[in-house]
């Protein structure tokens, strides 16, 4: 299939899914849109014999499409930047210090817990699952993800100071969680002893040096649309400076996410480039907002679709509901322990980490590094829980989030 059909396949059905759900079943945007294509995925399953043009043409889409590199290489900048570019820098300040302490100690420690639970459960039911590998499943599902997290707080009703605490730590958390994927990802895969010097080295080549990409970018950028007053011109200018982050941190093998949200906080608020042009901002703003929602829409029908090629979801289902668990209990603790020791800082009670921990979603990044585990006899449990995970926390975590916050709050 090529790229323009795989193109036009994927935005007609996505228009069509996002129709049927406005019109039909009625849930918020994001997970209305990938509850509705996880109902078609599974009915194209059921029915494959009865439609077989429409189960291969779906099966032939799916497998077409490189999920992880679209979305870790090309989706991503695109919807971090525009989130960032939305986010008042003044709000991440004042929550500065919860922020920090949950995209950092937070992420490792969700990781560590998580480990041990799957690891001690996995040994009492007498499946092979190595230790080393329930720290790899660990650290790609503790990270929360910033595009299902961001698109479901937008419906929310919780309190703006932990709203910027979740997004801010959505935003930030992906470095630690990279970071540990990546060292227990070699440690699995090379059976070599963990290395703290190393792990430190890809760290400050990921975080800072993607912050150093997204900054410097963004200064050119910056000084470009100050000398433009046309919107199309200026907008062509932030298209393609996305697209060079890419470009650039894929090369450089720095953090493309981390540079995505350093160039958008800049650019929407600081005094550089067009900030100083209300009206230029404002189309800047409109169309990023644009590109924010129907990405999102895309990525959500993607994420549903991919059953269709995964069908040995089924044989993992308890294991996965099982970890479902654990993610919540290890956020938990993540969350509670550090709050212990830093509460005059953090300020945390019982009831706010209850929807810190409620509000901490996983969505299609912890597929997209799922899927790029090298082949093992481990990987088909770890993608399908995985996926069962995300399924849980979309869904069932985003109709419920409201229920939660007015549970807590009152």
């Amino acid at each position: 299939m090529d790229t323009f059909t795989i193109i036009t396949a994927l935005i007609t059905i996505s228009a069509l899914i996002s129709y049927i759900n406005l019109r039909f079943i009625k849930l918020p945007g994001a997970i209305g849109v990938m509850f509705v294509s996880i109902l078609l995925s599974v009915f194209i399953l059921v029915t494959g014999k009865a439609f077989p043009v429409a189960f291969n043409f779906i099966r032939e889409l799916t497998e077409s499409i490189d999920f992880t590199k679209t979305l870790l290489d090309v989706m991503l900048a695109f919807l971090l930047f525009a989130s960032a570019f939305h986010f008042e820098y003044k709000k991440l300040k004042e929550q500065k210090r919860p922020v920090l302490v949950l995209s950092t100690i937070g992420v490792v420690g969700s990781t560590v817990i998580f480990g041990f639970l799957l690891d001690i459960t996995t040994t009492l039911l007498g499946i092979d699952l190595p230790l080393v590998y329930c720290f790899l499943f660990g650290a790609l599902i503790s990270p929360t993800d910033p595009v299902a997290v961001l698109s479901v707080l937008k419906k929310s009703r919780i309190p703006q100071s932990l709203e910027t605490i979740i997004s801010g730590e959505s935003l930030l958390n992906d470095g630690v969680g990279l970071i540990l994927f990546i060292t227990i990802g070699e440690v699995a895969a090379q059976q070599a002893a963990f290395s703290f010097t190393h792990a430190l080295e890809l760290f400050a080549i990921e975080v800072f040096g993607g912050l150093a990409l997204g900054t410097a970018v963004a200064f050119v950028t910056g000084y470009l649309t100050k000398k433009i007053q046309e919107f199309q011109t200026a907008i062509l200018v932030s298209i393609s400076m996305v697209m060079a982050i890419s470009v650039l941190g894929s090369l450089l093998h720095v953090s493309i996410p981390l540079a995505a949200v350093a160039a958008g906080l800049i650019l929407g608020n600081t005094s550089i480039g067009a900030k100083t042009n209300t009206e230029l901002q404002n189309y800047l703003h409109q169309f990023w907002e644009l590109i924010d929602e129907l990405l999102n829409i895309i990525l959500f029908v993607m994420i549903g679709l991919q059953i269709v090629v995964l069908p040995f979801i089924g044989n993992y289902w308890f294991i996965g509901m099982v970890s479902v668990l654990f993610v919540l209990v290890a956020r938990g603790v993540s969350i509670a322990v550090p709050a212990l020791a830093l509460r005059r800082s953090l300020k945390t009670t019982f009831s706010t980490t209850a929807i810190l921990v409620w509000a901490g979603l996983r969505g299609g990044i912890s597929v997209a590094l799922a899927l790029s585990l090298p082949d093992s006899p481990y990987k088909e449990l770890i993608l399908s829980a995985s996926y069962i995970i995300v399924i849980f926390s979309v869904i069932v975590q985003g109709l419920t989030l409201n229920k939660v916050v007015d549970r807590f709050i009152d």
